[in-house]
């Protein structure tokens, strides 16, 4: 797995649309981070356009990504929301200059196909906030975004949770919100879980749906040969009229009850305030045991 150059104070990075549009008078609290932090800001081509609820056109939005990722003075690349739309353009671009001098891509939800697809490249990338997020931010949110494109040490200890399924376990980290994942099934960019920790999130989904994302991954093989699974906020899921009788985390543990993978639960990542930060494509040390939960990455 390469991993991107670590950011360097003077460094700078670009901001831009892949999916929703966004203007740029909500992009104060990100620059002024960033600026904190030693870094210069530039605000990609893609931020205040509109087409509907695209940032633009899959030809503008591919183009201005493309043009960042050639850029030798962009050091880092930091998608400024999720919603929908990084499927259409994926297609459009060339990684040909990118796989030689890589650099950190980060963000997450809607993000998670250039995730993935990177992660298949053998590049890694940064699952954690974005732009419109950082206002409401947790210090936790922030601190871990900043240790991970500056290179520091990332390790996370977080209470023992009675649903985990105990154990220990080691390998790249990878994964994303799980409908993303899910849509990419059968694509260039589907998941590779031979050998990994996945880590999984989601936001407004019915229960019903999260069963069968789960069920469809299991039968694709992905649980296979996975080392570990760790799962993120199952923020906001909904159920119809008639119950289905299970909460996202205990669907989980059905689909998964035949396996023998440790599965970490309620890790604080995801569509809400404390959504600290993950290193997709680093070997990282899962410890699981009736005191605490350790996630490291080496």
């Amino acid at each position: 797995m390469i991993i991107p150059p670590s950011l360097k104070k003077g460094d700078t990075i670009a901001i831009l649309a892949t999916a929703r549009k966004n203007t740029d008078d909500n992009l104060k609290p990100a620059i002024d981070l960033m600026r904190s932090w030693g870094l210069e800001v530039v605000i990609g081509k893609t931020i205040g356009l509109d087409n509907n609820q695209l940032a633009g056109t899959d030809e503008q939005r591919a183009a201005d990504l493309q043009e960042q990722m050639d850029n030798p003075n962009i050091k880092a690349i930091w998608c400024v929301r999720g919603g929908y739309g990084t499927v259409r353009i994926i297609d459009l671009l060339d990684f040909t200059k990118f796989k030689q001098n890589p650099k950190w891509i980060f963000g997450f939800s809607d993000v998670t196909i250039i995730h993935s697809y990177l992660n298949k490249l053998n590049i890694a990338t940064i699952h954690g906030a974005m732009p419109i997020t950082v206002a409401k931010a947790t210090p936790e949110t922030i601190e871990t975004l900043r240790k991970s494109l500056f290179g520091e040490s990332l390790k996370y200890e977080i209470p023992f949770d009675a649903a985990n399924k105990l154990g220990k376990a080691k390998g790249e980290i990878v994964g994303g919100n799980l409908s993303i994942l899910y849509s990419l099934m059968g694509s260039n960019a589907q998941i590779d879980c031979k050998g990994k920790i996945l880590f999984i999130e989601d936001i407004d989904e019915y229960l019903y749906h999260i069963d069968r994302m789960m069920m469809s991954l299991k039968r694709c093989g992905c649980f296979d040969d996975l080392k570990g699974l760790i799962v993120g906020g199952m923020t906001k899921m909904r159920d119809n009229e008639i119950p289905w009788g299970k909460n996202a985390n205990q669907i989980i543990d059905d689909v998964t009850k035949g396996y023998s993978f440790p599965i970490l639960y309620n890790f604080p990542a995801g569509h809400f305030r404390d959504n600290r930060a993950l290193i997709f494509g680093k070997q990282v040390l899962l410890e699981l045991n009736t005191k605490t939960s350790k996630l490291t990455f080496e």
